[in-house]
């Protein structure tokens, strides 16, 4: 008689267990069973099986459908199997336990000196607001000289930057030394280590007067409550990539005080800040937000101009 799933371990597991499918129906049944949360990456148990299995497997993530009834070695068995229970008797999100996260595709390495990046930039980067034929935020990415990532973490939307803005040169900064050590590592991987410098330091202050076309940011914006009840899967994460005072704001009106001093004329600022907008919005009545909307957000990312940006206005 088979063992109730949540019985099994994973040698049991690799032994029973046959293919690709297989797998995936385990990881579903075996998160089911043990609640989990989600949120980085993939929204529920089905995604997150099938990342973990695919990419457990060293397979493309994007495509299941050929290797879906594919019969497995018990060696992969046996890996992938310790990979599902993994995340279930830890909790760690599966980025980490596969030390792999994705953003447009992309593959960037991460680990536990970093947050899973999970931004909306990445889209509008990638979208038709920089460089599309109608309205955009960027006009011409050929004529961007100089990028700013503040708070860059894993340093995953610099080299996007980089990808999206061909001529410029891209610095990124870090309050974290460790996450700046997970950043080098993807610098070094993207091949634009000649046009991305990490900086140690507190937003703008190692960049002295440097002046930049686009800033683009995803800070700290977890306010005190939502860090309160934060679950296991988010708590693995570093505090201080997350949290930013009473309210999640405290980051993001350091970074509106200071940008207009870092933005050429024609400069602007792109910021993901989470679920504020309503407090920016009553605090900053005579900034005129533009609120950038995504296939998946709204409310989340606004773009300010330099001269938006400037005292008095």
């Amino acid at each position: 008689m088979t063992k109730p799933s949540l019985d099994l371990t994973p040698a049991d597991a690799a032994t029973e267990l046959r293919t690709v499918r297989d797998l995936i129906r385990y990881g579903v049944s075996r998160f089911n069973e043990a609640d989990l949360d989600y949120g980085h990456g993939t929204t529920n148990a089905h995604d997150e099986a099938v990342f973990m299995v695919l990419e457990g497997l060293s397979l493309p993530i994007d495509q299941l459908d050929p290797y879906v009834d594919a019969r497995l070695t018990l060696a992969e068995r046996r890996k992938v199997a310790d990979l599902l229970h993994a995340r279930v008797e830890t909790r760690k999100p599966a980025s980490y336990l596969l030390n792999k996260a994705y953003i447009q595709g992309i593959p960037f390495y991460v680990d536990e000196r970093v947050i899973v990046p999970r931004s909306y930039i990445g889209e509008i980067l990638f979208s038709d607001l920089i460089g599309g034929d109608d309205f955009t935020l960027v006009e011409d990415p050929t004529e961007v000289e100089r990028v700013l990532d503040l708070c860059t973490g894993s340093g995953c939307l610099a080299i996007l930057a980089a990808q999206i803005f061909p001529e410029a040169q891209v610095d990124a900064v870090d309050l974290s030394a460790d996450a700046l050590e997970v950043a080098k590592r993807n610098v070094a991987d993207s091949g634009f280590e000649d046009r991305i410098t990490l900086h140690h330091g507190d937003l703008f202050a190692p960049l002295k007067n440097r002046k930049y076309d686009v800033i683009i940011t995803n800070p700290p914006y977890v306010d005190a409550e939502a860090m309160a009840a934060l679950p296991p899967e988010f708590r693995h994460e570093p505090q201080m990539a997350l949290a930013s005072g009473e309210d999640g704001l405290d980051i993001v009106r350091r970074i509106l005080k200071e940008a207009p001093k870092h933005l050429t004329p024609e400069g602007g600022l792109l910021c993901e800040f989470g679920t504020g907008r309503e407090i920016l919005e009553a605090e900053y009545p005579d900034l005129d937000f533009f609120w950038v909307e995504t296939a998946n957000s709204f409310g989340e990312v606004f773009w300010l101009t330099r001269d938006q940006l400037k005292p008095g206005k």
